[in-house]
């Protein structure tokens, strides 16, 4: 199954991201027909630019539904593959555009090892700078209404326990209801992924601050 104007957006953010003094570590595109459901998956390496952050991942989600809800709304869309099925999709859902935003920490900097009676110092410490995090970037994000969460995995070593994942998650949706050309949508993704980039950029600088007090 294709997705012409999604992969048109595809060319579109990685042509953005090339213009970019950016290391991107992962770009690319998945297909599962079974749900109907394409997207595209994009990992940043962050090692070189933040002291307690490797990778930051950016996640964009559509499927055929959005896909066919947007091409009737398109001008110059008259030929798109799926307006020609006999049995087209006939839905009343907005063309909405799911993107996960993920910070992935580093689990070893961010940890420093320090046997203690209680085994239980890392996690104290990781709670301290974490819940500062959420804090600032809740704070950061406000205006945009999204949700924010952790997603930790806790392992234990001879000092103790430990978080052996550690990644902040943001769920950004934006809408593409009053776009009228595909060249209009590629602008509207452009500049969302120069405002997506920014803030994690600002999430990144926030966190090392934070964890270099804290954990240091």
């Amino acid at each position: 199954m294709t997705y012409p104007i999604f992969n048109s957006v595809v060319n579109c953010i990685e042509s953005e991201l090339n213009k970019r003094d950016i290391s991107i570590k992962t770009f690319k595109t998945w297909n599962e027909d079974r749900i109907n459901a394409t997207g595209l998956e994009i990992v940043i390496d962050l090692s070189k630019k933040a002291n307690f952050l490797k990778a930051l991942s950016i996640n964009f989600d559509w499927d055929r539904f959005r896909e066919t809800v947007l091409a009737r709304q398109l001008d110059g869309m008259e030929e798109h593959p799926f307006l020609q099925e006999e049995n087209m999709v006939s839905t009343s859902i907005s063309p909405l555009i799911d993107i996960e935003v993920t910070w992935l920490f580093d689990e070893e900097q961010s940890q420093p090892q320090v046997q203690t009676e209680n085994g239980a110092s890392r996690l104290e410490s990781a709670s301290i700078w974490m819940e500062k995090i959420s804090s600032e970037v809740n704070e950061l994000l406000a205006e945009d209404d999204i949700i924010t969460r952790w997603h930790v995995e806790v392992e234990g070593d001879e000092y103790g326990k430990y978080l052996s994942a550690v990644n902040l998650i943001s769920y950004f949706q934006y809408t593409l209801t009053d776009l009228k050309s595909l060249n209009a949508v590629h602008e509207f993704v452009g500049e969302r992924l120069q405002e997506l980039l920014l803030k994690s950029n600002q999430v990144m600088k926030i966190s090392d601050s934070i964890i270099h007090d804290v954990a240091a």
